[in-house]
């Protein structure tokens, strides 16, 4: 059979796509060696952990692939969304939506959607609470929000976006999977063109190219289409009546760059930055794969052993590496969870006043900031830990609302129980009858300052109305006893001068001529008139006044006692008020009790002093105290005698 036949065969037993596993099993030149089907097995048992890191990057490099182009790989920072107001989330969605590929923004949009969504229902919660405390009826309660309005904007144009995108995308990868097909097609058909080997080899060149420029494809046609390429590729190389010299040059070049990919790889096996590593490590196997052809047979199990060795060595350090992240973040998980079980405690234990709420307030914050803290968690764990987070601080803002509920319907009632004192001072602030409705505004006064709190949007207004009822009834009060007592600020302004008279007196040192002259005063503070009730203090100035001049005049106490108190009774009499006589009788009547219960009980402890003679000191100082309270008994009840003459 010629060459070209053996070509035409090996041709009509190709499928357009074949597997790795197909590729093992068929298609064997006439220059590879045979290897049982035993020796393949037993090798591909012994290298089953490298085949796993060969395969992990290549489903890394075939999502690459799928993305390429359609996507900007760059980090999207995400905000502490749970700090943001409602606003703020509205705004920051909208931001993103408007200048960020919708592609990049999954997690986040679910993530500002999540937080919207609960605070709104916390927002509504609030309103629906203070419509039903108005007395609205629940089956009639509805609220809307510009804000949520705006949000949910946002949400449908980011959705538009993302849709449009990956029709675009699987429009893209359906058409460049098409166009590498064609490629392996024409590949293919190369080995039956009867045609000058330097032009099939031109042509074959210009595939390759088209090959590496044809754009991403499906992710899960990935692998299956560079298997099949690669495979035609070989069949071209081996079964192709080619210029050997041109071959090997193209042989001897793929070996020369996969041998330099093998030595970066080897290089890279003791990167300190894994990471780094890992991640050239898949440019280098999409190198290999993508922008490489065959090498000879010779050399082609050896280097790719070679690069496999390489590739898990990196791959064993990094997983090592992450190992020893696994323990830090495992310990991380620990400290999480024990912070969540604080704010647990925090709500569970609840709060009785406003104060204690704020205490709780805060204390939550500096818990909520040990948690960003903490670090990372466990990859598995991650969307459980977050969860449980924010459900104990929903709890603990669940269980903080509801008690700022409660206190919003008592400022409700108390709101109630204000107007009530409202309509009560303004039905009569207009009133005349002092008597009745002065007590009744002072009650209401009082009765305010014990209401208590109600609600901060009200506070300004009712305050306001009630002071200017209750301001309104006291100010007529006030110009009606004013008018009333004109007569009595005319009496005081006349005795607040005689008081500066008498204070300008020259006594001519004549005892009973300056008795007469200051008695003359006296008679003038008696013609005056009465003062007003607040302004009675003027008495007990001029009584000081005239005690300045008996004593110049060294009069006695008593007789100068009985000429104030004359004055006194003289006042209280003309005040046309018989209380206030009642009153002066009933004090004075109290003192000679206390006067006479004073001596009393000296003359008992006299009685103590047995054989002992008056000059003794102690004796004489209890005789000299009883006899001082003998002539202040005689004054008082002088004074009540001249009480009674006048009843």
């Amino acid at each position: 059979m010629s060459e070209q036949d053996n070509l035409q065969e090996a041709d009509g037993k190709e499928e357009l796509l074949v597997s790795t596993e197909e590729l093992e099993n068929k298609n064997e030149t006439t220059e590879s060696q045979t290897e049982t089907t035993e020796n393949q097995v037993e090798e591909t048992n012994n290298e089953e952990n490298d085949d796993q890191v060969i395969s992990e990057i290549e489903e890394s490099n075939a999502e690459d692939a799928e993305d390429e182009g359609s996507m900007d790989r760059h980090i999207i920072v995400k905000k502490d969304y749970e700090k943001m107001s409602l606003e703020e989330l509205a705004d920051e969605l909208e931001n993103l939506v408007n200048t960020e590929k919708a592609q990049a923004l999954k997690t986040h949009v679910e993530e500002l959607r999540g937080e919207f969504k609960s605070k709104f229902s916390t927002l509504l919660d609030e309103k629906k609470e203070e419509f039903l405390n108005e007395g609205g009826n629940e089956i009639d309660f509805f609220y809307s929000s510009p804000i949520q309005k705006r949000f949910k904007d946002s949400i449908k144009e980011y959705r538009t976006k993302i849709t449009s995108h990956y029709k675009n995308i699987e429009k893209s990868l359906k058409e460049n999977l098409e166009e590498r097909l064609e490629i392996i097609e024409e590949i293919k058909g190369l080995i039956n063109v009867e045609e000058n080997i330097n032009t099939t080899y031109k042509h074959f060149k210009e595939l390759q190219e088209r090959w590496r420029i044809a754009g991403p494809i499906p992710r899960d046609k990935y692998n299956n289409a560079w298997n099949s390429y690669h495979h035609h590729v070989e069949i071209f190389y081996d079964f192709l009546h080619l210029n050997r010299d041109l071959r090997d040059l193209d042989f001897k070049h793929n070996l020369e760059q996969k041998l330099k990919i093998i030595e970066r790889a080897e290089e890279m096996a003791v990167d300190e930055d894994l990471n780094r590593a890992f991640r050239e490590l898949q440019v280098l196997h999409k190198m290999w794969k993508e922008e490489l052809g065959p090498v000879d047979k010779e050399h082609r199990e050896d280097i790719w052993k070679r690069f496999k060795t390489a590739t898990k060595k990196i791959h064993d350090r990094r997983q090592a590496y992450f190992n020893e992240l696994d323990k830090v973040y495992e310990n991380n998980l620990e400290i999480k969870h024990g912070i969540i079980e604080k704010i647990n405690s925090l709500y569970e234990g609840g709060a009785k006043s406003h104060g204690d709420w704020q205490k709780k307030i805060k204390e939550l914050e500096i818990l909520r900031n040990e948690f960003f803290n903490a670090g990372k968690v466990p990859i598995k764990v991650n969307e459980a830990t977050w969860s449980k987070f924010k459900t104990a601080v929903r709890n603990f803002n669940r269980k903080k609302n509801a008690f700022y509920k409660d206190l919003k319907k008592d400022q409700y009632e108390n709101l109630q129980k204000k107007l009530d004192l409202i309509k009560i001072a303004e039905d009569n602030k207009d009133s005349d009858d002092f008597d009745v409705t002065t007590p009744l505004m002072k009650k209401i006064q009082n009765d305010w300052k014990n209401v208590g709190h109600v609600p901060r949007k009200n506070s300004d207004k009712i305050w306001n109305q009630f002071k200017t009822a209750c301001n309104h009834y006291f100010n007529k009060l006030h110009e009606a006893k004013n008018e009333a007592d004109k007569e009595g600020f005319e009496a005081y302004n006349g005795k607040v001068k005689l008081i500066e008279e008498i204070k300008a007196l020259e006594l001519s040192g004549e005892k009973e001529a300056d008795l007469k002259t200051i008695k003359t005063y006296i008679d003038k503070w008696k013609t005056i008139g009465n003062v007003p009730s607040n302004k009675r203090y003027i008495e007990g100035k001029f009584n000081k006044t005239l005690d300045n001049c008996f004593k110049n005049l060294k009069l006695n106490k008593t007789e100068a006692e009985l000429i104030k108190f004359e004055n006194k009774l003289e006042v209280l009499n003309n005040s046309n008020d018989s209380r206030h006589l009642d009153n002066e009788r009933s004090f004075i009547s109290k003192k000679i009790k206390e006067a006479k219960s004073e001596i009393n009980q000296l003359e008992n402890n006299l009685q103590f002093f047995t054989n002992v003679d008056e000059s003794n000191p102690l004796v004489k100082e209890v005789i000299d105290n009883i006899q001082k309270h003998k002539d202040t008994l005689a004054l008082w009840q002088t004074k009540l005698r001249k009480i009674k003459e006048l009843y």
